[in-house]
């Protein structure tokens, strides 16, 4: 049995108009993207109108794709731009901000084992509940939670500082545990899935 093609190459037959090869990497990605965009945007309807966005995105800017990420996180990227779009399109705004990022300077946030992620993403309803969360707070938490993505990854996605990556999940953990009617507080041992570096800090140090 053959290996399976890297997506490296694929992008480069892709990018030179094999159109098999953007297929192929579209089957292998397609669901992943998918699940970004049903948490981000949370009905299936603007979920799947957002990924075939994300794809038609990237099929435009195959010959932009550089290689210093993984094709993955590098389409993670253009998920989340496109849900941000199809959001401010809706003109949709979260009804529950846990902080203002305006608020002024933030203390630490303590340590992550508090904000019972584990049962959070867990729970029925959670789609419902992400909606009601900040954006930047519930994109992060569907890209650590959902997607099981490392900090560093999510840093590249969204183009910000590690810190503030971890400051959006911990915060968003939180404001998703307040919707869903959890009080946070009770320590649970973290699943070993969890991205590297999960202690909080203040949003914006890296």
């Amino acid at each position: 049995m053959s290996e399976p093609v890297p997506d490296d190459d694929l992008v480069r037959l892709a990018a030179g108009g094999d159109r098999d090869a953007f297929g192929t990497l579209v089957e292998r990605h397609g669901s992943n993207i998918y699940r970004l965009c049903l948490r981000i945007m949370g009905n299936p309807e603007d979920a799947h109108d957002a990924a075939q966005d994300t794809f038609l995105v990237a099929m435009r800017k195959l010959d932009q794709f550089r290689g210093d990420a993984a094709f993955g996180t590098w389409l993670h990227r253009i998920g989340v731009n496109a849900c941000y779009d199809a959001l401010r399109r809706k003109k949709r705004r979260p009804m529950l901000r846990a902080v203002d990022p305006d608020d002024g300077p933030q203390t630490d946030l303590g340590p992550a084992e508090d904000d019972r992620a584990d049962e959070i993403v867990g729970t029925m309803g959670v789609a419902q509940a992400l909606a009601e969360i900040a954006e930047d707070y519930r994109v992060a938490v569907v890209l650590a939670d959902v997607q099981d993505m490392a900090y560093d990854d999510i840093a590249k996605i969204l183009d910000v500082p590690v810190g503030t990556v971890k400051s959006r999940v911990h915060r968003g953990r939180i404001a998703l545990a307040k919707v869903l009617g959890l009080e946070p507080g009770a320590r649970n041992p973290r699943r070993s899935g969890e991205p590297t570096g999960s202690t909080g800090t203040s949003e914006g140090q890296s």
